[in-house]
C-alpha cells in the first residue's frame, strides 16, 4: 500500500487531479476491507471500454476459428453458473448491476479461465474438461475471477503502470494528449491487464470469489478441492492459470479459514 501511495504522490506533480482513495466493494463477510488508490483520469467507464474492446477481438478470433462454443453440455454449465453468480455480484458492488456482463466458452487445451474489467468472462473447455472440474469447482474459479473484476485489480494495476511510466516520461507526454500520450495509454493497458495479479490480489479474489459462490449456492469446500486438482496437474509444464495464480499452503490455509464465515450464507441458498 505505501508503494501505491507513492506512485500516486510522484505522479500528482504530473497530473492536475492525480489519485484517490475508492472502496471497489463492501459489505462482504471475509473481511476485504483494504483501501484502494486509482488515478482520478481513469475511471471505471473508461477502463471497463477498453477492456471490453479487447475481449470482443479475442470473441470474434474464436467465432473464425470455429471454437467459440455456444451449445455444448459445458456451455449451458458455463452460462447457468455465471447466471447464479452475477445475480449475487451486487451483494459485494452495487453497480455491478449495470455492467455489461457476458460470458464465453472457448474450446481449447488451456486450463484457464478470466473475468476482465466490467464483467467480462472467458472460460476454457481444457479448464473443465482436463480437471473434470464439478458445478460448485466452476463456480469457485469463475467466482474467483469476477471478484477480480469486482474489486477491479485491472484498473489498480493500470494505475500503478501510468505512475511509473508518467514518472520516467515526464508532463509533456501527458500534458500534450497527442499520439505520445495514446501509444502511452495503449502500453500501460497492454502491459498492466496481462500481469499477474499480486499475492494480496490474489487472496482479496481468493475471499471474495469463496463468498459470492457461497451465496449462489455453491459449496464453499470446492475451492480447496479445486486447487488440489490444480496442483496435481502442475507436473513439469503448469497449466496457465497456475502461472498467474500459483496454489500454496499459505493460500489454501487462507481459504480454509474463511469457509465457516461464509458456510452460512451457503446453507442460506440451498434451503
Amino acid at each position: 500500500m505505501r508503494r501505491s501511495v507513492a506512485l500516486c504522490a510522484l505522479s500528482t506533480s504530473l497530473l492536475l487531479s492525480g489519485c484517490q482513495s475508492v472502496n471497489t466493494t463492501s459489505g462482504d463477510a471475509v473481511g476485504v476491507e483494504r483501501k484502494q488508490y486509482m488515478f482520478s483520469m481513469l475511471s471505471t467507464d473508461e477502463v471497463n471500454k477498453m477492456y471490453a474492446q479487447s475481449y470482443q477481438e479475442t470473441v470474434k478470433e474464436a467465432s473464425g476459428k470455429g471454437v467459440l462454443d455456444t451449445t455444448s453440455a459445458n456451455a449451458k454449465r458455463v452460462h447457468a453458473i455465471a447466471d447464479r453468480l452475477i445475480a449475487q455480484a451486487p451483494k459485494l458492488r452495487p453497480d455491478s448491476a449495470q455492467w455489461q456482463w457476458e460470458v464465453n466458452l472457448i474450446k481449447s487445451d488451456d486450463l484457464n479461465a478470466n473475468c476482465g474489467p466490467g464483467g467480462k468472462i472467458i472460460v476454457y473447455s481444457g479448464l473443465i474438461d482436463t480437471l473434470k472440474l464439478s458445478d460448485d469447482e466452476i463456480a469457485a474459479v469463475m467466482g474467483h475471477e469476477i471478484a477480480h473484476a469486482l474489486r477491479e485489480h485491472g484498473r489498480e494495476a493500470m494505475s500503478k503502470a501510468y505512475g511509473v511510466a508518467m514518472a520516467k516520461q515526464g508532463a509533456g507526454a501527458l500534458l500534450g494528449l497527442g499520439q505520445d500520450s495514446l501509444a502511452l495509454a495503449d502500453t500501460v493497458v497492454n502491459y498492466s491487464l496481462t500481469l499477474p495479479n499480486s499475492r494480496g490480489n490474489e487472496n482479496e479474489a481468493d475471499l471474495l470469489g469463496l463468498e459470492l459462490a457461497a451465496r449462489a449456492g455453491y459449496n464453499p469446500n470446492a475451492a480447496i478441492t479445486l486447487w488440489e486438482k490444480m496442483s496435481q496437474n502442475s507436473g513439469d509444464s503448469p497449466p496457465e492459470f497456475m502461472s498467474t495464480h500459483p496454489a500454496s499452503a499459505t493460500r489454501v490455509a487462507s481459504l480454509q479459514a474463511a469457509i465457516p464465515k461464509v458456510m452460512p450464507l451457503y446453507q442460506a441458498a440451498k434451503k
